[in-house]
């Protein structure tokens, strides 16, 4: 069995279905939906202001309702391509990722079915002379069944959890802003996909706010605490691009980790209580990368100035002076030198 299972190419791995598929699930997420909802955004705050031209504004906008309608599909293939889906199981995905976002329960669903209906497609791929016929229909019937029985239970159970950490954040503000400020921004430096898992859980409101700042604190933080070693190309690599740059030099010093997770669990309590920012699922565990942080606020609390203050506060100002302070700390303590923070640029 484990020859057969090796030869197909499946792996019961921890690390392959919760942070390899977890990690294709979110570029599956951002070609569809969070490109979709900044695209919807875009067309909407340049509308406001006048900046489109009338056939212009009939563009954008459906542009973005269709990319967002596409998740599923895109999650789907995004998943079976992570798994190294032979053909005709990654064209069929397309099919089981929209059962599972429509019967499932979303993004959690579209992923549960993605990932279940892809191993059980890779068995039975190549194995007989009709494989046109069955590997599909196996892939598909398989990402069906789940969506109808088993996606609901679990996309349902991860809802619930994040509705319960949502609800929590409005009662404990201070702790839960530290908690999830904290372990957001961990997981986007880390090999897990922070995004896919911030919908999955489906945050909201103060908690996607203290999840958007917890994110931001890592990748500006880095990026200004490293400035010297990087300069103005790793400013950008890793303050709009991805502190996950930084994994490589973790490894050597898990210390470098300190500044910027000491600024989330700091800034995240302001997100909560002084600000009350708030964010969707789509920013919660984006941060700055792309800048989609910043624009799902905009696209939850709107365009006032005092919206804006608070995004250049809490998603870059602060981040960067506080992370800068701390390394340097550290730097005079020893415990982090030149160099620990240098990343490999082409």
């Amino acid at each position: 069995m484990k020859k057969f299972l090796h030869k197909k190419g499946v792996h019961l791995s921890l690390k392959v279905y919760f942070i390899d598929a977890l990690s294709f699930m979110a570029l599956g997420l951002f070609s569809s939906l969070i490109i979709g909802l900044i695209i919807h955004t875009a067309g909407t705050e340049l509308s406001r202001f006048q900046l489109l031209t009338p056939m212009m504004e009939n563009w954008f906008q459906p542009m973005g309702d269709l990319a967002m309608s596409l998740m599923g599909p895109a999650v789907g293939v995004a998943v079976a391509y992570g798994l190294k889906a032979p053909r005709l199981v990654l064209f069929a995905a397309v099919v089981t990722g929209a059962a599972g976002a429509e019967l499932g329960g979303g993004p959690a669903g579209a992923f549960i079915c993605a990932l279940i209906s892809t191993e059980v497609g890779k068995l039975v791929s190549q194995e007989t002379k009709v494989d046109i016929i069955v590997t599909p229909f196996v892939t598909i019937a398989t990402g069906f069944g789940a969506a109808m029985f088993i996606g609901p239970t679990i996309a349902n159970f991860l809802y619930q959890f994040g509705a319960f950490i949502n609800w929590s954040t409005l009662q404990q503000p201070l702790v839960m802003g530290i908690l999830i400020a904290a372990f957001m921004g961990l997981a986007l430096t880390a090999p897990i996909s922070s995004a896919a898992i911030a919908f999955m859980l489906d945050l909201s409101g103060i908690a996607a706010g203290a999840a958007a700042v917890g994110c931001a604190a890592q990748m500006i933080g880095f990026a200004s605490s490293s400035y010297r070693e990087n300069g103005w190309s790793g400013l950008v690599s890793l303050g709009i691009g991805t502190s996950m740059l930084q994994i490589a030099n973790i490894m050597r010093n898990p210390l470098i980790l300190i500044p910027p997770t000491l600024t989330a669990a700091i800034l995240g309590p302001f997100a909560t209580i002084l600000f009350q920012l708030e964010n969707n699922a789509a920013g919660a565990g984006m941060g700055t990368s792309g800048l989609v942080g910043p624009i799902m606020t905009v696209n939850t609390m709107g365009t006032t100035p005092n919206v804006w203050i608070v995004i250049i506060v809490l998603y870059f100002l602060a981040p960067a002076c506080l992370s800068l302070i701390f390394s340097e700390v550290l730097r005079r303590l020893k415990l982090i030198k030149f160099g620990d923070m240098k990343i490999e640029q082409s």
